[in-house]
């Protein structure tokens, strides 16, 4: 009897470690998240808007929604860049191409998780960010001001738009991001991950790239999609691998 039970939760184990590692590859690789603005599937555009541009040969965001990331307070977000006091073009540059990026690049699979949000069903996780980017994002907003390290929430919103919280005092960026791995971790709640590899590497996505020389975005999303297949755990399995795991021995020990 024993052994049958152990031998039923070790095929459990096997059963699940199995799907997981089953799903397809395709699955991470030029795809778009379900979210507010995203298309469903990646596909060219004839213009798109600044900043936005290097992604129109292969796009998950409209025209629209390029042009409307250029603008203060949009109607993508009602966030308003400026909520202590005028943003400096140097820094507003990284945050419109952060927004160009997470709209519009088909290449983020690899780190697409689902959430449970009224605005969205899927969000990006700890995408390795190329240090170069961190670091020069960070250098750019040193001399505008914030009231908050974690921009995903805890703002005042009675006004239709973002507010500092009651209380939350307007300091310049390096007070609530002293390194560039903290604005970069942080301020959208662990979306990027700074990484210590550097642009070009194949290892880090890069928000800034010349699309006359191709996107180098996706071979990176091929490197990570291919050692999530080979690891036979992609994210997001581990906990119920575990749980199980532990389920066994305390079965066995008992």
């Amino acid at each position: 009897m024993a052994q049958r039970v152990t031998t039923q939760l070790l095929l459990l184990l096997l059963g699940v470690a199995t799907v997981w590692a089953a799903r397809p590859r395709t699955e991470l690789l030029n795809v778009c998240m379900d979210a507010k603005h995203h298309k469903e599937k990646p596909s060219p555009e004839d213009e798109l808007h600044k900043q936005c541009s290097p992604w129109k040969k292969n796009s998950c965001c409209f025209t629209n929604t390029s042009e409307e990331a250029h603008k203060d307070i949009s109607y993508l977000y009602k966030f308003n860049w400026n909520h202590c006091g005028h943003m400096t073009p140097a820094c507003k540059r990284h945050f419109i191409q952060d927004t160009c990026l997470y709209e519009c690049s088909p290449n983020l699979g690899p780190w697409i998780q689902e959430v449970n949000q009224s605005w969205r069903k899927e969000r990006i996780l700890d995408v390795p960010l190329c240090k170069e980017d961190c670091q020069q994002w960070w250098e750019d907003c040193h001399t505008s001001y914030t009231c908050k390290s974690n921009w995903h929430k805890g703002w005042d919103w009675s006004s239709g738009y973002n507010r500092c919280p009651a209380g939350a005092a307007c300091l310049p960026f390096h007070f609530y991001f002293p390194t560039s791995a903290a604005l970069c971790n942080e301020i959208w709640s662990h979306s990027y991950q700074a990484s210590n590899y550097s642009r070009g590497s194949g290892r880090c996505i890069q928000m800034w790239f010349d699309p006359a020389q191709g996107n180098p975005n996706e071979e990176v999303a091929r490197f990570y999609a291919l050692a999530m297949s080979a690891g036979a755990v992609p994210q997001g399995a581990e906990p119920l691998l575990l749980s199980l795991a532990l389920m066994l021995q305390f079965w066995l020990l008992g």
